[in-house]
């Protein structure tokens, strides 16, 4: 039920998991709900659908591990395909053009207020911001987001384990040749396709919204298969339909390699969070009780932010292009801080000026 009905991203996701699994149906404890939260933010991977892994598998075993996983997914998973379909059929049409243009500003608005709030929780000290700006930095200069993601983690364990780490000496003795490679266009493949989305899988930490990051470097920069406003346009279905934002794989799927395509991406970056999950409880409390640990996720997570950053303002360049999607932009963002107004009627909102003023 949840993959078709959980609007709202991550932290609306685990609201409702709790509602069901601890309030309503009592499978869980409170205290026994918070222990697997805790563990899926640990992993890489989108936190919410692991938290559906890892409460199949506390309810059902490794079966159960299984259904709460792909029930969660693949509902989700539908719609987003159906909307690709619609996509590429009609994309291309006067009204739908203006839709998606009024859409993406929309998009931007909710990916600054997804850096401004978790950007609140996470910068909690002077070293984790200086990592930060080292991380941004690194970022804006093409650095590939793995590399940048590795920095964050040894930079944050530095500031750990002596007061006076010094990030920034540390972050030029990175080499040249981890720079992501220029833009090139790669012939598509559905193996290339594969390995793109499980790397995502199994690297990104921290909000789902550095998937953007990923997907910027590898399938724009890298390979050339997508274009900057097909990213944005991914990135809108994700946000107006519900289950995981990490659906957009299914979008960029199916875009790029038709029905194959959406399979292949949609099974390639969810499954290392079932790998993840089921490997993962001898390792939680040893992780847990580390400083080392724990310092790396930290760090892991700022440089998570600063790569969401620097690709919030790469594609706001691509989306804000005149009076109209700008004052888009600042009308939601307003509505998104100031309000707390649901992201999907921001879509829907942008939707139908697009399709009234920019077609």
């Amino acid at each position: 039920m949840l993959g078709t009905v959980a609007f709202g991203g991550p932290a609306a996701h685990i609201a409702m998991m709790e509602d069901q699994v601890v309030r309503r149906r009592a499978w869980l404890s409170r205290a026994e709900f918070l222990d697997l939260l805790g563990a899926a933010n640990v992993l890489p991977g989108p936190s919410s659908t692991e938290l559906a892994i890892f409460i199949g598998y506390r309810v059902a075993g490794w079966p159960g591990m299984l259904l709460g996983g792909v029930c969660f997914i693949l509902p989700a998973a539908l719609i987003v395909l159906a909307f690709a379909w619609v996509y590429v059929r009609a994309g291309s049409l006067p009204a739908v053009a203006g839709i998606l243009a009024g859409v993406q500003p929309a998009v931007i608005a909710v990916l600054l207020q997804a850096l401004w709030s978790l950007g609140r929780a996470a910068l909690t000290t002077l070293a984790l911001a200086a990592v930060c700006v080292v991380a941004i930095a690194l970022a804006a200069a093409g650095v590939a987001p793995i590399v940048v993601l590795a920095a964050g983690a040894v930079l944050a364990v530095l500031a750990t384990l002596t007061e006076r780490a010094r990030p920034a000496r540390t972050a030029v003795i990175l080499p040249l040749s981890l720079a992501a490679p220029a833009a090139a266009t790669v012939p598509f493949g559905l193996g290339g396709l594969f390995f793109t989305f499980l790397k995502v899988g199994a690297l990104l930490f921290g909000s789902g919204y550095v998937l953007l990051a990923f997907l910027r470097a590898d399938l724009v920069t890298h390979l050339g298969w997508l274009t900057e406003r097909q990213l944005l346009d991914a990135v809108a279905v994700g946000q107006v339909t519900p289950g995981p934002v990490f659906t957009t794989a299914t979008f960029i799927g199916y875009v790029l390699g038709g029905g194959a395509g959406a399979a292949v991406a949609t099974v390639a970056i969810f499954l290392p969070s079932f790998v993840f999950v089921a490997a993962s409880g001898p390792l939680l409390p040893r992780l847990r009780r580390s400083p080392v640990a724990t310092a790396s996720l930290h760090g892991v997570t700022v440089a998570s932010l600063a790569l969401m950053a620097v690709v919030t303002a790469q594609l706001a360049r691509v989306a804000l292009t005149g009076v109209v999607p700008v004052a888009i932009a600042a009308a939601s963002a307003v509505l998104l801080l100031r309000f707390r107004v649901n992201s999907a009627w921001l879509m829907l909102a942008g939707a139908l000026v697009g399709a009234l003023a920019l077609r």
